[in-house]
């Protein structure tokens, strides 16, 4: 299947490129770029892959699916036109400015009966997929509460303004991971850290309590300017708990130069230094890292469009998302507790 990117930003370069590039079964068949400095970035990472002036453009030379991964307040305007040209959309994260907006895309996309997906692409870290694994062994038991935590050292990459911030941002990605593991989000409570920009009061970083239906919580937390980098997961049952530091290896291989594609039975797992524990009873033990693989998001998806069978994370779940970050900007602006509508 033929599948284009609008954007060559640094996440259309490292996070979608690569990825799609690595994924069996799909072609990349075209970049939208127009900056000078960026067509040479795509030209020289992809010298036969044709370079579009907009979107309109590729969609005119003939595609299956389109990534939208321009800058946020860009995106409704770009997913709304290739799902009125009846291509399937794979929308950047957050994938929407709010759930209100969310709905309306998926409603459109029923319309034309395309698929639209949010790139929610952090379930396949590798962390992520070992604990899914741990936790589907029934081997935690019946799950209490997650510590998920991420904080990285990258105070250039904050987009500041209304449409910016950090919850919306990495926010997307924990809260997803959260709802993926242990299930929807009756209520939360949000605490928000604030900071003045250029464009405006922005969120840098973020602490939220999450109350799950099913009675469990998740703790979710995540920094970008306090020159601080930490990936941690906890876990505890009524079995035992789980731990794990990992290293975010799919990220970290991809800014070393290393490509998925080079090595794809060797990619993305963590060093067996890396690896999480399993306490429990019978006393402490390292569990082998799964695999972390981006790409697989990418062949799932175009599976779904090509089979009609359901997309690695649905409009319906994204917006889910945004419900939760929705209520976490009340929360935190009213400092309360507020229900997920």
């Amino acid at each position: 299947m033929k599948i284009g990117i609008v954007g060559y930003g640094t996440g259309g370069k490292n996070f979608h490129a690569p990825f799609i590039a690595a994924a069996q079964g799909l072609e990349l068949a075209g970049i939208v770029a127009r900056a000078p400095a960026t067509i040479a970035k795509v030209q020289a990472d992809f010298p036969d892959v044709p370079v579009y002036p907009s979107l309109s453009a590729m969609l005119a030379a003939g595609i299956d699916i389109v990534t939208i991964t321009t800058p946020p307040h860009t995106r409704r305007e770009l997913v709304l036109e290739a799902i009125e040209a009846g291509v399937s959309v794979i929308a950047d994260k957050p994938f929407a400015p709010d759930a209100k907006t969310g709905r309306e895309l998926a409603a459109a996309a029923k319309v034309k009966g395309v698929v639209l997906g949010a790139y929610h692409n952090r379930r396949f870290d590798a962390d992520m997929q070992t604990l899914k694994k741990v936790i589907e062994q029934q081997r935690l038991g019946k799950v209490w509460r997650l510590h998920n935590r991420m904080d990285l050292d990258e105070p250039h990459t904050l987009e500041g303004g209304p449409t910016g911030g950090l919850l919306r941002d990495m926010g997307s990605h924990l809260v997803d991971q959260a709802i993926w593991l242990l299930g929807p989000v009756k209520s939360v409570y949000a605490q928000l850290d604030i900071v003045e920009v250029a464009e405006g009061p922005t969120d840098a970083s973020f602490y939220l309590t999450l109350t799950h239906a099913n009675g469990s919580h998740s703790y979710v937390s995540s920094s970008k300017i306090n020159h601080l980098a930490a990936r941690e997961l906890r876990v505890y049952g009524e079995k035992g708990s789980f731990t794990s530091y990992g290293t975010d290896v799919q990220v970290r291989a991809i800014f070393a130069g290393q490509r998925p594609a080079d090595d794809l039975a060797g990619w993305g797992y963590e060093a067996e230094s890396n690896w999480g524990s399993l306490n429990t009873a019978q006393g402490s033990e390292r569990v082998p890292s799964e695999q972390g693989a981006y790409h697989a998001y990418y062949e799932a998806f175009a599976d779904a469009v090509r089979n009609g069978s359901q997309p690695p994370v649905t409009a319906e779940q994204a917006i889910e998302v945004l419900a939760v970050l929705d209520a976490a900007f009340i929360s935190a602006k009213e400092n309360r507790v507020v229900d997920v509508k």
